[in-house]
């Protein structure tokens, strides 16, 4: 079983599209990240970045006590391991499905995120931070559209954490100030994941447990965006 401590962000998808996928065993515990529900102690004992998404294994496959992971990339990587499913076994797909695992964590959900914040959350409508997000937003588009012109996945033939990684950063297409018109391999790419009914259900789940946007009141915004090191909840 895993217990998956999840909220309806990009980063929670990721993790509910690979467990709907494999078909492993799983209960949600929801974290309300605009009530605080990420400080209190007993996330924070499995997830000391105070971030969604984690998880705990309750049955490991070494036998031994429950293991927790933090980080949707952690997370992702170390169930295509332990299921056996969605990263190739060959080194060399292996090796690509990290790499855009990576360019994912490191570039698409980053940019974006920063993207979300100054286009719809900032008080301040600032036009250089918001034209440099969605302007590096594109380019990322472009670099995963490129990526896409001779392969049905991101990391070859076969549907991937990759994928998985990828796919809920663009569901807010045009929040981001993007049309998926211009990056017609990237529509193609999206469309077949959106079709596919762990995806749908991975949504429809996600529709059950968030009713409310994330950030619709002063003490949600305090909540999310001005947390400092002493600061908490």
């Amino acid at each position: 079983m895993i217990d998956l401590y999840y909220w309806t962000t990009p980063n929670g998808h990721k993790i509910t599209l690979f467990l709907e996928e494999s078909g492993l065993p799983y209960a949600i515990h929801p974290i309300n990240i605009g009530k605080g529900d990420q400080f209190t102690p007993e996330f924070l004992s499995i997830a000391p970045n105070n971030r969604i998404p984690a998880i705990v294994d309750t049955a490991p496959a070494d036998g031994g006590e429950p293991i927790s992971v933090f980080e949707s990339g952690a997370i992702l990587l170390y169930l295509a391991d332990r299921t056996g499913q969605f990263i190739p076994a060959d080194l060399r797909g292996r090796n690509e499905t990290l790499q855009w695992l990576f360019w994912q964590m490191g570039g698409l959900g980053p940019m974006a995120g920063q993207n979300h914040h100054f286009k719809a959350y900032a008080k301040e409508k600032i036009a250089y931070a918001i034209d440099r997000y969605v302007n590096e937003t594109n380019r990322l588009y472009g670099v995963l559209d490129r990526r896409l012109t001779d392969r049905e996945f991101i990391a070859g033939d076969a549907y991937s954490i990759a994928d998985m990684a990828s796919y809920p950063w663009i569901v807010p297409h045009e929040r981001q100030g993007q049309n998926l018109v211009d990056f017609p391999n990237l529509k193609r790419w999206f469309d077949a994941i959106a079709a596919r009914p762990a995806t749908q259900r991975a949504y429809a789940l996600a529709d059950t447990i968030n009713t409310t946007p994330a950030v619709n009141d002063e003490a949600s915004r305090k909540i999310l965006f001005g947390q400092t090191s002493a600061q908490r909840g």
